[in-house]
């Protein structure tokens, strides 16, 4: 089912060991595509990215995402070189902008669409084989950038996109999109019209650009702190970490926003909400958030959330990423949803999540 994906080490996982286990029930289950988000913790990228590759069998494998500046360009490209002939061309890498606040505490510029359009471009003439001499753009300056003159990847690039310049700069320069988790169904469909529009502006097949929601999948089955912490502790830290940017795509109102930051818990709190907080700290957060702010996710019993799946493609994207939940906590619906399924429909997708 190429059409689904799953993220490893959802939240915080106190092992990265995890993943063995997760790739081989998803491989099992017939999921499509394994994503792998990064934190500066245990979710290195790199390391997670080999792992899953050498457990699994079938699986498409995407970054969602890296940063393009965490690491050196010829860094990265042989990861993505490395990665694509391991797992015999199931990889994409794809980057993201990150959390610019984050990156100034860490002393690291934020990033912009201009770095990230360039980088796709040395990204791709390496994949190709070049010699590039004398790069002057917006990554930076390099004398020399070269990986094997013998190159000729196709090695798809994807993108996590929130915003229009970036939803444009996905439809002209990259092979995927992920959008993001709590999109309303009016805003998930903009973001499909404008990657697709940006993608035709450029001369691009615009359904030769793979959209994928990202999308909240946390059903009745799994026990209620359990919901609680995916649900409301997830767009909680969200609302923590660019909740203003959140508020501003979905069409929000702003004033719910500041009442969230004005409480007096939220604002003590220290560390992200999905990670830390208790079930009682996060009911006391559920108080704060309206319920249509939850509302754009699957709930409820494996026909409720098998519905709320089948409905994100209906807005228009080509795949659902099973957001928040480990494959095993997925089973029902993903059994559910294998049973209603038209594999016509899909039968054009690769498992690789960028083509």
């Amino acid at each position: 089912m190429n059409e689904l994906g799953f993220y490893t080490l959802p939240g915080a996982p106190k092992s990265p060991h995890d993943l063995l286990a997760e790739v081989a029930d998803a491989e099992a289950m017939g999921l499509g595509a394994c994503f792998i988000s990064e934190r500066f913790n245990i979710k290195e990228a790199v390391t997670l990215s080999g792992a899953v590759g050498a457990v699994s069998t079938n699986v498409g494998i995407a970054t969602a995402a890296t940063n393009h500046n965490t690491r050196h360009p010829l860094v990265t490209a042989s990861y993505a070189t490395t990665m694509h002939r391991l797992t015999g061309g199931r990889f994409t890498l794809g980057i993201g902008r990150g959390i610019e606040a984050l990156y100034r505490a860490y002393g690291m510029p934020p990033i912009t669409t201009a770095q990230m359009e360039d980088f796709a471009g040395v990204m791709r003439r390496l994949f190709k084989g070049e010699v590039i001499l004398g790069h002057d753009g917006p990554i930076g300056k390099y004398p020399v950038l070269a990986l094997d003159p013998s190159f000729d990847e196709n090695i798809p690039l994807g993108i996590t996109a929130f915003g229009d310049r970036t939803l444009e700069l996905a439809g002209r320069a990259f092979d995927c999109v992920i959008l993001h988790t709590f999109f309303t169904d009016e805003t998930t469909k903009r973001c499909v019209d404008i990657v697709r529009r940006s993608a035709e502006r450029a001369g691009r097949d615009p359904r030769a650009v793979r959209v994928w929601s990202c999308f909240a999948t946390v059903g009745d089955h799994l026990p209620e702190d359990v919901r609680l912490k995916k649900t409301v502790g997830r767009l909680a830290t969200y609302l923590q970490a660019y909740g203003d940017l959140m508020v501003k795509t979905n069409g929000w109102d702003p004033d719910v926003l500041r009442r969230f930051r004005e409480d007096d818990f939220v604002r003590g709190f220290r560390g992200a909400l999905d990670n830390t907080a208790t079930a009682t700290e996060l009911e006391h957060v559920r108080g704060l958030i309206p319920d249509e702010w939850l509302a754009p996710a699957a709930s409820g019993s494996p026909q409720d959330c098998v519905r709320a799946v089948r409905g994100q493609f209906d807005l228009g994207v080509d795949g659902v990423i099973l957001h928040g939940a480990s494959p095993a906590d997925l089973r029902p619906i993903v059994d559910e949803y294998r049973h209603i399924r038209d594999p016509r429909r899909f039968a054009h997708l690769a498992a690789n999540p960028g083509l």
